[in-house]
């Protein structure tokens, strides 16, 4: 399991943009926190590939745990 922090997320549009890509990405079930910034991300997946998804929306990682 991995936190993404996650910068530039305002409204609920947002967390399920993000949701649904991280979702998209095969193997990966993803929850996105408005409130805390972040995503808990499940699934065997690099945290490139999870940047680029996120930063590709218009959305910045901070960092990924």
């Amino acid at each position: 399991m991995k936190t993404i922090i996650i910068e530039g997320m305002h409204c609920h549009k947002c967390v399920e943009r993000c949701e649904n890509a991280l979702n998209s990405i095969e193997g990966v079930k993803a929850f996105v926190d408005l409130d805390n910034k972040k995503a808990i991300v499940e699934g065997d997946v690099s945290n490139e590939v999870l940047t680029e998804t996120i930063e590709d929306l218009g959305f910045e990682v901070i960092s990924i745990n």
